[in-house]
């Protein structure tokens, strides 16, 4: 099982992102501690009741910028978990890590082929007190480990592929959802790959049966750049129309892009992290490059990547 833990300012855009799920049917409300108690009720009813059961104690928080707590737990997907067993699942897994007594909502997630739960909840107290998180990622592992054994799930050596493994696949027209399928692999690939050129990113994509474009035109005389992405067959042929990227959100456009190079080309450079092009596809060859090994790069050369001409025209 692997257990993630995010941190934010906004409880809003937590319960929103879950209960946009519940809306089209690919979530659940399965559980919830110190909740005011009708949390199925029509989407709004359920935004508010949600809201007021936090009201207080984040009204008392003092000096945590961050007090929201958004956690998933992702058993692997050999496990079979009742909706029950998720809930006792995240029960434990919070008493475990210091949160049993705060009020927190359980989701169930079946939107990909894993079921997996979504915790939402604050890391602070009725007091506006700060919840002691030292040493959160050990103990995370040590009560993940406590709980495959107690509930009998399956131990996976590689936690990280195990989590993106249901994302890692290519894109299948015909299992529907399209935007949802490209939007899992755009995340996965960041995760997973350090692409340090468009041309790379676009190289990767392919592998999963997405083709990723550039777009320039103008708007009311301002000229713009953005990204659009394309489902396609094994053969590289379009099956679906294009998708803008600030549909499925802004890291995947053009500034986003350009971002994420430059941060991956720093950190190469720095020596944090090698390349990751292994795994699903041969390294990538550039030209006047041995295959494999990366060239300079700066700013320059990744609007060279992103400013080769493609396509014309509106978004």
């Amino acid at each position: 099982m692997v257990a993630k833990i995010n941190r934010g300012a906004s409880l809003y855009g937590a319960v929103i992102y879950n209960q946009q799920k519940v809306n089209e049917s690919t979530a659940r409300i399965i559980s919830g501690n110190r909740m005011i108690a009708d949390v199925t009720g029509n989407p709004e009813q359920v935004m508010r009741n949600t809201l007021w059961a936090f009201e207080n104690y984040l009204l008392a928080n003092r000096n945590t910028e961050k007090p929201v707590l958004h956690i998933s737990l992702n058993p692997s997907v050999d496990d079979r978990l009742t909706d029950s067993q998720f809930a006792d699942l995240a029960r434990e897994y919070m008493q475990r890590m210091g949160y049993g007594d705060q009020p927190y909502i359980v989701y169930i997630h079946e939107d990909i082929g894993r079921r997996h739960i979504h915790i939402v909840s604050t890391c602070v107290n009725e007091k506006g007190e700060k919840i002691d998180d030292a040493y959160e990622w050990n103990r995370s592992m040590k009560a993940c480990r406590e709980l495959e054994r107690k509930f009998g799930l399956k131990q996976v050596e590689d936690k990280r592929r195990e989590l993106l493994e249901p994302y890692l696949k290519k894109a299948d027209y015909q299992n529907g959802d399209v935007k949802q399928q490209v939007s899992n692999i755009l995340k996965s690939v960041f995760s997973t790959y350090r692409f340090q050129s468009f041309g790379e990113y676009s190289a990767l994509l392919s592998c999963f049966n997405i083709e990723a474009k550039q777009v320039r035109g103008e708007f009311e005389g301002t000229p713009y750049n953005g990204i659009v992405y394309t489902m396609t067959d094994n053969t590289g042929k379009p099956v679906c129309t294009p998708i803008k990227s600030s549909l499925i959100g802004k890291r995947f456009g053009y500034e986003g892009l350009e971002k994420r190079i430059g941060y991956n080309t720093r950190e190469y450079k720095n020596k944090k992290r090698q390349p990751q092009t292994g795994g699903f596809h041969p390294p990538l060859e550039r030209p006047g490059n041995r295959r494999g090994v990366p060239g300079e790069r700066g700013r320059t050369h990744l609007r060279r990547d992103l400013h080769r001409p493609q396509e014309q025209g509106g978004l």
